[in-house]
């Protein structure tokens, strides 16, 4: 199947639509980016993704792959010859890689944001931090003394991770807060230098000053 045939349904603020984005970029295929209005779905987005209606939904000729890590995994697995492998190849390497991934997954996306009394700021600050401080020693242990947790090249925890990076720096603007924090976290600090510096990164990763107003204006909704 062509590589020409990729079409992704995307939002730009998405960290799950930015993660599949910077692994298409890695692998240097070419798509189509469709940005959608998840206030007033397409009739592209309900038909492929009847089920969920959600992005990122990535569309490959006439196949339809959901869920942005099977996104990625599909991606790793079609073109495993194209650019860096986002998994790794040893299974052991791999296996955790998606222990930390779940982790991420289940404990960081910054939430707090929508946080409206001090108890509950409290609560998710604490959270957070503590999340933050155990990836500090993932980071230790898969890097092996590299820039980025697949070592030499952005990889499966990397993009998991670094997708959320503007939403926690608008998070620790618009609450006063301070998460990355260089003296608790110094490696994850480094590791942000260099994440932010990829070319992958920097072409579809919105800017920390982008999504502080999208995240202001969300709490004003809310409240």
């Amino acid at each position: 199947m062509a590589q020409g045939d990729l079409k992704l349904l995307g939002e730009w603020a998405s960290p799950y639509v930015i993660r599949v984005r910077m692994v298409l970029e890695q692998k240097g295929l070419s798509y189509e980016y469709l940005e959608q209005d998840l206030y007033n779905k397409s009739e592209l987005l309900l038909k492929h993704n009847p089920i969920h209606k959600k992005v990122p939904v990535l569309i490959h000729g006439d196949r339809t792959i959901c869920e942005s890590l099977v996104i990625l995994q599909y991606i790793d697995e079609n073109w495993p010859g194209t650019g860096p492998h986002v998994l790794p190849v040893d299974p052991y390497e791999r296996a955790v890689a998606r222990f930390w991934t779940a982790y991420i997954d289940d404990k960081l996306f910054p939430s707090i944001l929508m946080a409206t009394t001090k108890e509950t700021k409290a609560e998710k600050t604490a959270d957070i931090l503590a999340t933050l401080e155990q990836l500090e020693g993932a980071f230790k242990e898969c890097s092996a003394g590299k820039e980025f947790f697949g070592g030499d090249s952005i990889g499966w925890v990397d993009v998991t991770l670094g997708c959320q990076l503007t939403w926690i720096r608008a998070a620790e603007k618009i609450l006063g807060l301070k998460l990355l924090d260089e003296m608790k976290m110094p490696l994850l600090i480094e590791w942000e230098k260099h994440f932010l510096a990829a070319d992958i990164v920097k072409h579809v990763l919105p800017s920390v000053e982008r999504v502080e107003e999208l995240a202001r204006m969300l709490r004003a909704s809310a409240n």
